[in-house]
């Protein structure tokens, strides 16, 4: 199989927005996500967190025959895999988009076509399948009048190790704190807004709980404000993996 570059992301959330149930056939699945009716027929279903369930999955090059993982479908849209193509494969969680890439599929960039799961003994595209409802609805969300907002994030200054705070607002204010997450040596003076230099206090910890969420000012992370990839904060003349993978999947969407 070969190894290709991937892009993993770190989960956020605050509470569980669902609960687990167990139906006659022994077969766990989530309440307000998915119906028993429409997860009975996939193979490999299992809900282990309280905000995804969780599918066999996979994907088949012509060359390397099928890789296998497994896909996470989180109620906020949020999708990824775990990539199972070999023993202790080291790609860890990723996008379906890397996960294509990753199994070597000839014709990639289609991975809504070519990533599948097992319905009735039989591979079937996940857009044929219920699993993408709540991606398609973050999409439309995405496209439409948008989420409620971007919370706040904090980079650590390279040189004086405090946290300095970046206001998500506007697409300009998302652009500034995604060029200065991908500079390795980012420093108090590089910030462009609220000249400082290292020599100034950081936030009291109090202070650097308020993030900015519309639902809860102390907010540690909830699906109004912690975004995984919209218009506003990925950029097409990007070519980090993660603006890469959010433009292909749009343009297959």
């Amino acid at each position: 199989m070969p190894t290709k570059p991937c892009c993993q992301k770190q989960s956020l959330f605050g509470e569980k927005m669902a609960n687990a149930v167990e139906n006659e056939n022994g077969l766990t699945t989530m309440t307000m996500m998915f119906s028993d009716d429409e997860l009975k027929e996939v193979s490999g279903v299992k809900q282990v967190g309280g905000d995804y369930v969780e599918v066999t999955c996979g994907c088949t090059s012509h060359r390397y025959g099928d890789a296998v993982g497994r896909l996470r479908v989180f109620v906020n849209g949020y999708l990824e895999i775990s990539c199972e193509c070999t023993p202790g494969c080291q790609e860890g969680k990723l996008t379906p988009a890397a996960f294509e890439k990753h199994s070597g599929r000839e014709t990639a960039r289609k991975w809504k076509n070519n990533v599948w799961v097992i319905v009735n003994g039989e591979k079937v595209p996940l857009y044929k399948t219920v699993l993408l409802k709540y991606y398609n609805q973050a999409l439309r969300t995405a496209h439409g009048s948008g989420r409620a907002c971007h919370r706040d994030e904090f980079i650590r200054c390279t040189r004086c190790n405090k946290e300095r705070r970046f206001r998500l607002r506007t697409k300009e204010e998302c652009r500034l704190h995604h060029d200065a997450l991908a500079d390795p040596n980012w420093k108090c003076s590089d910030l462009p807004y609220d000249k400082i230099t290292c020599d100034v206090e950081e936030e009291r910890a109090s202070r650097r709980v308020y993030r900015g969420c519309t639902g809860s000012p102390a907010c540690k992370g909830c699906t109004s404000c912690v975004c995984f990839g919209c218009d506003i904060c990925r950029f097409s003349d990007c070519t980090c993996q993660t603006c890469t993978d959010y433009t292909r999947n749009n343009a297959n969407a």
